[in-house]
């Protein structure tokens, strides 16, 4: 199956990779703990070598097909490591049961932030034009992220950023490890801490001159990180 990787030996290592990434996003901690773990990383539907979607997937959606894959492929009780948009789909999972034995967290999306002036008038004049100019709206206002998505791609991508995660964090019981970059602007610090003050007992590593794909950015210290956390 092209659109799974799996390799090493011994417990269940999984990773949940961000929004339009890949399971390849995790190849530096892939080629490293596979050396300890059974590892598992795969495409999300609508993204990589995975099938596109059919309908809207939401964020519940999404953890819905996780928690369906597991149970398929046989695969209880896994450590996990998810970036970005694959930690909103951690945090869905982990607020219904306890489906990881533990978590690492990094870049961490979910939480909706304050909207400013700016923002509420910009999202007010976007629906005014796009009831008389619909093309010229999405044109002008919608970002390059969501202008390179399909019409069913775009209507899930409006379903998982317009959901917040806060109230699904503070049902999370099992230990959590935020790892985020210092300079990260797409989920900054302010973010995570809102998630840590939500899960109880949840713990945080900051890596400085990383961005938000701090995993990447600086992956030795990640990869240790991550490992001392598990161990």
């Amino acid at each position: 199956m092209k659109s799974v990787i799996r390799c090493g030996r011994g417990k269940d290592l999984i990773f949940l990779h961000g929004y339009l990434s890949s399971k390849e996003s995790f190849y530096p901690q892939i080629e490293y703990f596979s050396k300890f773990y059974r590892v598992t990383a795969f495409d999300f539907p609508g993204f990589g070598e995975a099938e596109p979607l059919e309908r809207p997937f939401s964020v519940g959606d999404y953890a819905d097909w996780t928690e369906n894959f597991l149970e398929k492929e046989g695969i209880e009780n896994p450590f996990v490591i998810a970036h970005s948009f694959g930690g909103r789909v951690a945090v869905k999972c982990l607020s219904r049961k306890n489906l990881f034995d533990r978590a690492v967290l990094c870049g961490c999306a979910g939480i909706i932030p304050k909207r400013t002036l700016k923002y509420r008038v910009r999202v007010g004049t976007y629906r005014f034009v796009k009831k008389i100019a619909p093309r010229y709206a999405e044109k002008k206002f919608g970002s390059t992220e969501y202008r390179s998505l399909s019409p069913v791609m775009r209507e899930s991508y409006k379903k998982i950023v317009n959901e917040d995660l806060r109230k699904d964090a503070e049902k999370i019981l099992c230990p959590v490890l935020f790892i985020n970059g210092e300079n990260d602007r797409e989920t900054p610090l302010s973010s995570i801490e809102i998630y840590r003050q939500a899960i109880a007992g949840s713990k945080l590593t900051v890596l400085r001159s990383a961005g938000h794909f701090a995993h990447l950015d600086n992956p030795l210290a990640f990869n240790l990180a991550a490992e001392e956390f598990f161990r």
